[in-house]
């Protein structure tokens, strides 16, 4: 019985002065950082050229300059859609050689500003890419 008692006091002793009465601070919420490149597969409102892709690609047929010879293939490209349509960071992932990539490049500088990516109401920069088939 003693025993028992005993450890009655203890676990008793433990709750009521094992408190602690300093406050933890919470942690502060992380802040969005605006700068972030989204992947397109997983936002809510994907950027869209004027016109949607066929249009897109209408202009690509119409601007780009094919070189000489017969060249068939696609050329693959990514870049990113920033929050006012721009494209920026163009890169060649693949291309078919003799210049089809550098004019890939230069036609998707002349391009019209595109809609921007949407998440949760705001404007985000999303990463896109696509095949240029010649």
């Amino acid at each position: 019985m003693k025993r028992f008692f005993f450890f009655v006091l203890l676990f008793s002793s433990q709750l009521f002065f094992g408190q602690n009465d300093v406050a933890i601070p919470e942690p502060e919420p992380k802040r969005q950082d605006d700068n972030l490149v989204y992947s397109v597969a997983g936002i809510e409102v994907k950027p869209e050229f004027p016109g949607g892709i066929s249009a897109f690609y209408k202009f690509v047929s119409t601007n780009y300059k094919k070189p000489n010879g017969d060249l068939h293939g696609k050329i693959f490209v990514t870049f990113i859609v920033e929050k006012d349509g721009s494209l920026t960071d163009i890169k060649v992932l693949r291309d078919i050689g003799q210049g089809t990539g550098e004019e890939a490049v230069r036609v998707l500088k002349t391009c019209p500003k595109w809609i921007p990516g949407e998440q949760n109401g705001k404007k985000i920069r999303v990463h896109y890419s696509l095949p240029i088939t010649l």
